[in-house]
């Protein structure tokens, strides 16, 4: 047996090997980023030329993978969880056409937020996908589920949703690895129809999903991932994925007695769980997210037996913790650390030396004279112009919004109207809003905020560079009004010129801000120097 401590994103990443994936397919998003990186950098990997690099985006990523399938290889995908609102059209539709090769989707969800826009809980797309979905406790359980899951994928000719919070994916264990399978030979799927998506098709094709269901749910009643561990008294817990970790934590610690039903394979047992509720008169639900199936289970059974994040036993926002979970079971939790008052809170900043520094800077002389100053923001680290000293980003909604967001502020009348987005940003879903802004001649100017790579998420390669220019005239955008500055403090004035210039023309202009992110400067100047 091979034994690896790994993160459980590494557990992910190795068991797909193992499971004779053919290639990889994703685009940086913390905390899924990992994933990918592992499998790049897996020598094993390259010797089987498992296909590896960043997509454009996370709909690009999924037909890719969809496609691989369709060869009869076995394809992972994956994104965190806001990513899976850009993949949804490729998700929901590939319930319905099924696959061939086995295909896993991984989403990394994020509770309380730690780097993201919001909380949403990913099982909701899988519940209505109607797909099955699968959701570990621990790192070992992350590898034995992966492996499990390319198996029931083409057991059951459908797409298999992984899912996993920010904890799981970013905590280390020792995990260990079974056998390595071989990669499916090519094999394209002769079943053509249930791949075109015609009304008369889709119509068999939901049907199809329809009849699996009962399958589905009987695969989740006999799963080894769902299982019961003994206990006395009335009082019981139903914990979901990592939630498990918790609650046997606090059993653990506060040497309790307590009954508890672990799930980690939907769609739900319903005949487990009956079982399991009707011998306790209280059942907490744990689950790390929104009360998904906590509403569903107050559906069977009413909602006086059990209890959990709609009725305020715990919390409706954040992560879940042993802490809070002990609170939840009545018992009196151990006294949390606390932070010594000499620890100031640190708001997050762009680093010493940042491109987004001097070119923010520009910005903000640039747009003194306006009345109205509005600047339309995008995701990454340029994100922290909201911050002081700059104060410039009015909106930060989701990837690409800045350009279409500044295209409608535009056709409000606001002047000017601007927007700033990275390079990696831009061709992830920017390009589309600029075309809308170029066919419809509105007055906006988007500078391109060109680091050379995606540098929130670690520095992976970004997928326009170089091309930037060639993009923006090729959408229509007049050469003239397509400027390129270097974002430096000597360049300034300069800077600040094109700037307004650029402010002031009725109609669409691009400024390409172009200097190296400081640190894959300090990365590329140590590989040379060894």
């Amino acid at each position: 047996m091979n034994k690896q401590l790994l993160l459980g994103a590494e557990a992910i990443a190795q068991a797909a090997l193992d499971a004779g994936i053919s290639g990889v397919y994703a685009y940086p998003g913390t905390p899924s980023t990992e994933i990918t990186q592992f499998i790049q950098q897996s020598p094993h990997a390259r010797e089987s030329g498992v296909r590896s690099k960043w997509s454009t985006n996370e709909k690009t990523a999924y037909e890719a993978a969809l496609g691989m399938s369709y060869a009869g290889k076995r394809a992972l995908v994956c994104m965190k969880h806001v990513g899976l609102n850009v993949a949804a059209d490729a998700f929901m539709n590939s319930a319905i056409t099924g696959v061939h090769g086995g295909l896993v989707v991984v989403v990394a969800d994020d509770p309380s937020m730690h780097s993201s826009q919001n909380e949403q809980d990913s099982r909701v797309y899988g519940k209505f996908a109607m797909l099955p979905v699968l959701e570990p406790a621990n790192q070992q359980e992350t590898y034995d589920i992966v492996r499990y899951a390319f198996d029931l994928s083409e057991d059951m000719k459908l797409p298999v949703l992984l899912r996993i919070p920010t904890r799981l994916s970013h905590s280390r264990a020792v995990v260990t690895r079974t056998e390595v399978k071989l990669q499916n030979q090519l094999n394209p799927t002769v079943e053509k129809n249930k791949w075109i998506l015609l009304p008369v098709n889709a119509r068999k094709g939901y049907h199809n999903l329809l009849e699996k269901q009962n399958q589905l749910t009987e695969l989740s009643e006999t799963s080894e991932f769902n299982k019961e561990i003994q206990g006395k008294g009335t009082k019981a817990v139903i914990a979901f994925g990592i939630g498990y970790n918790y609650v046997m934590e606090v059993i653990r610690t506060y040497n309790l007695d307590i009954p508890v039903l672990k799930l980690s394979q939907y769609p739900l047992p319903e005949k487990k769980i009956r079982e399991f509720a009707e011998k306790y008169n209280e059942v907490l639900i744990a689950e790390e997210g929104y009360p998904v199936y906590e509403e569903l289970l107050k559906g069977f059974f009413g909602n006086e037996k059990f209890h959990g994040r709609l009725d305020g036993a715990l919390p409706r926002t954040g992560e879940l913790s042993p802490n809070i979970l002990a609170k939840a079971l009545d018992v009196k939790a151990k006294d949390e650390q606390t932070i010594p008052s000499i620890v100031a809170p640190r708001p997050p900043m762009l680093c010493q030396g940042c491109s987004h520094r001097d070119l923010f800077d520009a910005i903000v002389e640039a747009m003194e004279s306006y009345p109205q100053r509005h600047i339309f923001g995008d995701i990454g680290c340029y994100t922290l112009g909201a911050l002081p000293p700059y104060n410039a980003i009015s909106t930060c909604v989701d990837m690409g919004a800045s350009v279409t967001m500044a295209k409608g502020a535009a056709d409000a009348g606001l002047f000017p109207a601007v927007a700033v987005i990275g390079d990696s940003t831009f061709t992830h879903s920017g390009i589309t809003g600029l075309l809308d802004a170029v066919n419809d001649k509105s007055a906006v100017t988007v500078i391109i905020s060109d680091n050379g790579t995606t540098a929130m998420t670690g520095g992976q390669d970004s997928s326009g560079s170089g091309k930037y220019y060639d993009i923006c005239k090729g959408i229509g955008v007049d050469e003239n009004h397509i400027r390129e500055i270097v974002p430096l403090k000597r360049n300034f004035d300069e800077n600040v010129k094109v700037m307004k210039e650029e402010f002031e023309y009725d109609g669409v202009s691009v400024i390409i801000s172009q200097r190296e992110c400081v640190q894959t400067a300090v990365k590329s100047k140590k590989h040379k120097d060894k």
